[in-house]
């Protein structure tokens, strides 16, 4: 169904996010912008948003670190000849020996001007040589992937359990899960690293790496996993604009030209959300659908963001604010540790809301060229996203 399939463009985001774990070893938000759920605000009186860098976590019994960098030098362009972004799919290869478990993740850019954010996704074993065409096929390193990794056609199938290993985004540092939490990664597995370029940021070629730390599955390990939250985007333009983009239809056009059938996933996610009204703000609410214990979550938008919320039983007695973000920062994009897991049931919901600015335009350099226009849910930096990144285990 390509509804599903249209929905892999979510995990083009990440926007985005962090795995879950000890509060010690992720970079934490602070300042007024920023109320995680259960812990006492950290306020500043300028309410500007900082990044206090991750202390270094040392090695725990039976880990050990591994670099896997893109084997050449790639240099970016828009693939369609038209747009300023690409995503692009690299295959690395750990070459494990064994059955391992990943408990932690970070990125190394090699062109930081370039790099909009990294998602990495699990290849099984049965799949390898599915992608090792993939890469074969496409003209120099890697393969262009709009929308996932384009190694199956319902790559967006389960939002709930979506096939990550790790993300970065501007303000993410290494992050390192607890004791006895781990992603798995079977022996045989290999790793695809998905680039957003970002060409408004800069030219030239990137040979960028991921670092994880690796550890023996053991078979005592929690599982972490990620749940994707998306919502509608749907900001016209402000009175008194009349630019041609203004008008959605023209909008959705280029979007298409740009970005091919991924662009459908702006209509697409109206029938998962229910019609989300025409204004700043929209929003999602999804059943959990088993019993979770959620232990960190971030948000991912673009430029034009001004917050995004997080919350589970909205608009119910029992609701609880799991994320809130009440002025956003593309640039601190890490990820919020709850002070205490929160243990969901499948009868529970979650709600994920954002809010958009067009008055951003005027104040941002990325954007001061490009007209405003129309803006709906979209993979270009100079589009939109609402979305909710959840990292939970199952126990």
């Amino acid at each position: 169904m390509r509804f599903r399939a249209s929905l892999a463009a979510l995990a083009g985001v990440l926007l985005l996010a962090a795995c879950g774990g000890d509060p010690a070893g992720l970079p934490q938000r602070e300042g007024s912008h920023h109320t995680p759920a259960a812990a006492a605000s950290s306020a500043t009186s300028s309410g500007s948003a900082t990044t206090t860098a991750a202390k270094p976590v040392a090695l725990r019994t039976s880990e050990r670190f591994l670099e896997l960098r893109m084997p050449t030098a790639y240099t970016p362009s828009a693939p369609s000849g038209k747009g300023t972004d690409e995503y692009r799919c690299f295959l690395l290869d750990p070459k494990l020996a064994q059955d391992s478990v990943i408990t932690g993740t970070n990125f190394l850019p090699a062109n930081a001007k370039l790099v909009h954010h990294v998602i990495l996704y699990k290849v099984e074993p049965k799949d390898v040589a599915k992608a090792q065409a993939k890469d074969t096929a496409d003209k120099g390193e890697g393969w262009t992937c709009f929308g996932g990794t384009g190694l199956t056609r319902n790559a967006g199938q389960n939002l709930d359990e979506a096939p990550w290993l790790g993300a970065w985004a501007p303000g993410a540092s290494e992050r390192v899960t607890e004791k006895g939490i781990g992603t798995e990664l079977p022996k045989g597995s290999q790793i695809i690293m998905q680039i957003h370029y970002n060409l408004l940021g800069g030219k030239g070629s990137d040979q960028s790496a991921a670092r994880l730390r690796i550890a023996p599955d053991t078979g005592n390990y929690n599982y972490l996993r990620t749940m994707l939250l998306p919502a509608p985007v749907e900001l016209p333009c402000r009175p008194g604009v009349a630019n041609r983009l203004c008008d959605r239809n023209a909008a959705m056009a280029d979007l298409g030209e740009r970005f091919g059938l991924e662009a459908a996933t702006a209509d697409l996610l109206h029938i998962l959300c229910g019609a989300e009204p025409v204004g700043p703000t929209q929003k999602c609410t999804r059943p959990v659908n088993q019993s979770i214990v959620v232990r960190a979550l971030s948000g991912h938008m673009h430029l034009l963001g001004r917050k995004i919320s997080v919350v589970a039983n909205a608009g119910t007695p029992n609701a609880q604010t799991l994320l809130d973000i009440t002025n956003w920062d593309f640039d601190n994009q890490a990820a919020t540790v709850l002070p205490k897991p929160v243990t969901l049931k499948p009868t529970d919901t979650l709600t994920v809301q954002c809010t958009h600015d067009q008055s951003f335009r005027d104040v941002l350099p990325a954007l001061a060229d490009i007209p405003e226009r129309y803006v709906v849910w979209g993979e270009g930096t100079s589009d939109e996203m609402c979305l909710g990144i959840v990292m939970f285990t199952e126990s």
